[in-house]
């Protein structure tokens, strides 16, 4: 990704155009950026891509008026490529390529620490999630989470003082549930507000993994405060581990189901956790942030010219679908099971999600669609 600089409003209207298009996810948004060289060439093209008749992209108009209702309520959008956008954000692959904020833009660039846990936490649990979180505030870490009731709204209430950073699957103004109303209107004039999706957008179970790896993107370690075996928390750990993020959990009685998600990741290898200075000592042990980077390459290679290519293009779709699976799985092992070089491969995944004929996550996983 190249330096940092401001967009203009034309190219951030065609990064919007791009990526709320149906079938562009992150890997295709950015696949489809490399291949033709900005979002504007990228947006003629897709005709020519997308054999589906129900896919196309938003109109301008439909766009502007996002845009406008996004400045008029005082929420902002930024691309990955501005300076605004968080640093540990965009180490990840692929980077989501813009975010909607809403209040102090400010906490994305400070430390920041994930706590997460059940929405049907014990009255134990709940009471530790908010003295970690005021804890780690008076440490310097804003506390980060998904703003859902339970341990999530406990981190958030405790934190509000000294920096919050809420992460929804729906849009920044969406408020869910509707027991946080008061605190999400707090924390857009105290904390911040983060999503991917549009303004007035409602979330459905698919857009939650999608807001989990935005909480551990934007963290420098996940705490675990009460999950049960099979818990949706346990996704953003997940994420956390992928990402080169410092896992951590606090520990529960064995007799209780909302702490063995808990138990086991500290038993598979997170750090156990009692109280802020153990989180602290835990990110200052684990890697540091610029080792999440990828270093600098000095060499890159030719420019992959896809319509050379087509034929081959279109043997590597066949071999592609061959070897998905409905299990997700990650590209590179994709590409190395189809036996297809990475250039024409990465082409022929990008069309064929864009065609929705292979779905493929927002960490770059691809399945079979159903």
């Amino acid at each position: 990704m190249s330096a940092p600089r401001e967009l203009s409003f034309a190219e951030r209207r065609d990064w919007l155009r791009l990526y709320r298009t149906q079938t562009v996810g992150p890997v295709a948004f950015w696949g489809l950026l490399r291949r033709y060289g900005s979002a504007r060439r990228a947006l003629a093209e897709l005709p020519s891509i997308i054999r589906r008749r129900d896919v196309r992209p938003p109109t301008t108009e439909q766009v502007e008026a996002e845009m406008d209702a996004s400045e008029q309520a005082g929420v902002r959008i930024i691309c990955a490529v501005e300076p605004d956008y968080p640093e540990l954000l965009r180490a990840l692959d692929p980077a989501p390529p813009l975010i909607s904020v809403w209040g102090r833009v400010a906490l994305m660039s400070q430390p920041c620490v994930a706590i997460v846990g059940s929405r049907n936490c014990s009255a134990l649990g709940e009471r530790f999630a908010g003295q970690l979180a005021r804890e780690l505030g008076e440490a310097g870490a804003v506390v980060v989470s998904g703003l859902a009731r339970g341990i999530d709204a406990s981190a958030h209430a405790a934190a509000l003082d000294t920096g919050t950073i809420g992460v929804l699957g729906g849009g920044v103004d969406h408020i869910y549930p509707r027991s946080n109303h008061d605190l999400h209107l707090e924390m857009r004039e105290r904390g911040l507000l983060v999503s991917e999706s549009p303004l007035g957008y409602r979330a459905t179970a698919r857009d939650f993994p999608r807001r989990n790896r935005l909480i551990s993107g934007l963290s420098l370690g996940v705490v675990v405060v009460e999950a049960a075996e099979r818990s949706g928390t346990l996704i953003t750990a997940r994420y956390a581990l992928e990402q080169n993020r410092e896992v951590m959990a606090a520990p529960g009685s064995p007799l209780d189901p909302r702490t063995k998600g808990c138990n086991r990741l500290i038993r598979e290898g997170a750090a156990l956790v009692e109280n802020a200075r153990d989180v602290m000592d835990a990110i200052a042990g684990g890697a540091r942030q610029g080792e999440m980077f990828d270093p600098e390459e000095s060499y890159r290679g030719p420019v992959f010219d896809a319509d050379a290519s087509e034929r081959d293009i279109a043997r590597a779709r066949d071999a592609l679908l061959r070897a998905a699976s409905f299990s997700p799985t990650s590209r590179d092992d994709l590409f190395r099971s189809a036996g297809i070089p990475y250039a024409v491969a990465a082409a022929a995944l990008l069309e064929m999600e864009l065609n929705a004929e292979l779905l493929v996550d927002a960490a770059g996983r691809v399945s079979r669609s159903a």
